[in-house]
Order: structure tokens, then sequence, then C-alpha cells
């Protein structure tokens, strides 16, 4: 008789309701798809286990690229015992019984390798505690993350492990998994050419969610019902992009928007708006970056920029969503396309060097004003010059600080509205040094 609680089902003893992605699970490194780099013939793990031994590692990579698997390998190509923990639900204590028991194991001659998921999430003080059991040899760490390990890690973690990189699936990479998983049914999937590209598209090169999405395809298909792209759509819902408003895919989006406004495309920088929106980037955010980017990359080469973007701003504001969106488009397109200038972005740093490097230094006295006796007979507002009265409303006076001496931060470059002020500029100086002769 049956046991009623076994965990295997009729195919082939595998557990119940095993997901696919984990039946599916490579035995070899050979077997990983998308990672060539890593582990194709030559590449980096492949060499480290040929060689039998390991070092440290950090695995830097999104969801689904293969990173605990290629741990899992790894252990068994080197004869390491595997150890696995998640610094989610993992703290101080967890972290010691595994260093004991690696301990323990290496008294008996067998070292440890750690994979440590989501290992960022650790804070600096439970970092440094794999420092000793690393150096001395109790544990080879291997450490996976999806995000930037120069930020989130500690110096002296990443200085003893080397950081490797997992690439997104691409789609040739998908597809394979694929027809890995028909093999493994037994059937294709019923979808038809176009519905099997959204179902790539849908993935965003995370294997796992390929599978994932194909398994709930399967058990939504009735006989020998084909879904087209809108039926597949229809079925799975829609994948969330992949993006954290806190993390890696906020800082690498921004950057994409804001250098593609830089360089006048509208196109890219309308693409990158629109992936940030359809993410779920807050709008108003996006609103306060379009106003820094009028400041700092267009400036008075285009001094309606920074009128329009504070305009859409507002729009989002007192419009909301979805039609406020639309003013935030038209923003950034301005901004793409306006003449570009760096100029007061340059010239204010600049000055702020200047400011922190002079000190207090005293303005000149014939600027100050003097409100008491005492300051007038100091010196100061004497011989001031107002402009006003001055031929060209211009008198060509001193106003940095004596010690400091005259200094240029700002030179404007000879394109949009800046070419107007450089004229004006040269006039001014003209007159400067005119009147300068004369005194």
């Amino acid at each position: 008789m049956a046991d009623l609680f076994s965990t295997d089902d009729n195919q082939g003893g595998r557990p119940i309701g095993q997901p696919l992605a984990d039946r599916l699970r490579p035995q070899k490194l050979a077997d990983v798809v998308g990672q060539e780099h890593l582990t194709g013939e030559g590449g980096a793990l492949t060499r480290m286990g040929r060689s039998g031994t390991l070092g440290s590692m950090i695995f830097w990579g999104p969801p689904g690229t293969g990173k605990t698997t290629v741990a899992r390998l790894l252990a068994g190509d080197t004869g390491l015992a595997f150890e696995q923990i998640s610094a989610i639900f993992s703290g101080v204590a967890d972290l010691k019984k595994v260093f004991e028991t690696a301990r323990l194991r290496r008294s008996q001659g067998r070292q440890t390798l750690l994979f440590v998921d989501e290992i960022h999430r650790f804070n600096r003080a439970q970092q440094d505690s794999f420092l000793p059991v690393m150096e001395d040899g109790t544990v080879i760490l291997v450490g996976a993350t999806t995000e930037n390990p120069s930020f989130e890690l500690n110096a002296a973690l990443l200085s003893r492990a080397r950081v490797l990189t997992f690439h997104p699936l691409d789609g040739d990479s998908i597809e394979r998994l694929l027809a890995r998983a028909e093999a493994a049914e037994g059937r294709p999937l019923p979808l038809d050419e176009e519905a099997r590209a959204v179902l790539l598209r849908m993935a965003d090169g995370d294997g796992r969610a390929a599978l994932t999405l194909a398994e709930e395809i399967w058990r939504a298909a009735a006989g020998d019902e084909i879904f087209d792209a809108e039926g597949i759509q229809r079925i799975v819902q829609r994948r969330a992009p992949v993006y954290d408003k806190g993390q890696d895919g906020h800082y690498n989006l921004i950057s994409a928007l804001h250098k593609s406004v830089r360089g006048s495309d509208p196109d890219a920088a309308l693409y990158y708006l629109a992936r940030m929106l359809d993410a779920g980037e807050d709008p108003l955010y996006l609103g306060r970056r379009l106003v820094r980017m009028a400041s700092e990359d267009i400036g008075l080469a285009d001094p309606q920029a920074l009128a329009i973007t504070l305009a859409a701003k507002d729009a989002y504001d007192y419009l909301g969503s979805p039609e406020g969106e639309l003013a935030l488009a038209e923003a950034c397109v301005y901004l793409a396309t306006a003449p570009k200038s760096n100029g007061v972005y340059v010239a204010y740093k600049a000055a702020m060097r200047a400011a922190k490097e002079n000190g207090s230094l005293l303005p000149p006295k014939h600027i100050l004003n003097a409100p008491t006796k005492l300051m007038k007979s100091e010196g100061y507002g004497t011989g001031y010059e107002y402009d006003h009265d001055a031929p060209d409303a211009f008198s060509g006076q001193d106003y940095f600080p004596e010690a400091l001496g005259r200094q240029k931060f700002y030179d404007p470059p000879d394109r949009g509205f800046e070419r107007e002020i450089r004229k004006r500029l040269d006039y001014w100086q003209k007159l400067r040094t005119e009147r300068q002769s004369r005194r």
C-alpha cells in the first residue's frame, strides 16, 4: 500500500510539486546557459573547477542567472561541503553555528564552501565576521548579490574575494532553457511564434522567471489551445520590470536618462523616462531630476529650459497621473533637443572651490556699507561708484577681495543664448580695461 505521505509523484520519483526551474537545474557547469564567459570552455569558473581549488568569490548579477546553481556545482567539482544561508533570514547566531560546523568539518579533513545569498543585506559588522574564517581557511565564501558590491560590501571583504559578474540571459539562452523544458515535459509550449517572442521579453533576462512563466502557460492551456501574443499576456498577466527604486536598477536608469538628455538623443531619453515610469518611479522625482538637468546641462545656453521643467513638474503636481506624465515627456524632449552648456555648472564649482580654499577674505572696502562713524573712518564705502550713474551703467570697479585678485570662473561657450552673453562679457571686459587704465 502506498504511503499517504510520500513525497514522490508518479513521474520518475520526483517530489510532488517540484517547480520546473528546480527540476531543470543544471548538473554540471557546462549546462549553465548565458554565462559562457564564466562556465564555458576556458571560462574562469571552469578553470577553477578543473584545478580542484577555489578562492572566495562574490557573484554579482540579476536574479535568475544561475548564481546559486554555479556555487553548488563548484562545491561538487572540488569536493567541498556545501552550506547555504540567506542574509535575509540569518543573523549572528546562525553565522556562529555555520562557522563552528565548518571548523569541525575542517578538523576532519574537509573544507566548506559557504554560499551566502543576498550577502549585501548583512550589515557592516556582520560582513566583518566573515573575515577571520576566510583568512584561516575555515570556509571558502561565495556571496551572491544583485547589488553593486562596490557600494554594498565592505572594502575588507572585497579585498579577500574575487568579484565575478553574471549577465542577464539573452534571448538565445532563454530559448535553450525553453527547449530543455519542452524536452522534459514531452510537449511543446502552446504558443504561436509571436507569443513565444513575447514570453522571451517577459522573462527579462531571468532564466527562473522564463521557466516559471512556461509552467503557468502549460497549466492554463486547455486541450489543443494555442495562445497568441494577446492571450499569453492575459494568462500570465505581466511580470513587473526588474527595477528597485532604491538600488542599482534605479541608479542605472536615471543615469541613462540623464546621459541621453546630455547627449541630445530625445528618443533614448523618452525610452528611459518611460522605463522608469512603467516601473513605478515617483513622477515628481523624475520632475526634480529634469529640473537638475536643465540647470546642469543646458544652463544659460537656453534659459527657457529651467522654466519649462519647473512648469512640467507643476503640471504633473496639478494634473496627477496619467495626464501629468505627458508634461514630463514634453520637458524631457525639450531638454534633449536644447543647446547644451555646463558653463554655469563649471563656474559654480570653481567659485565654490575658491571660496573654500581662500577662507574668510574681506570684500574690498569700497563696496561695503558704512552704517557707523567708526566704519566710515576705516574707509568702508569710500570710493564706491554707483553703476547706474556711470556711462553704459558700468563703472568697471573691482569686486573681488584684494588678497584674492580678479578671478574668471564663468567662460560661456559660443552656443545658444550664451553666445549673446559672451558678447556682453567681452564688451564689459573692454570697458573695464579702459576705465581702470584711466584711474
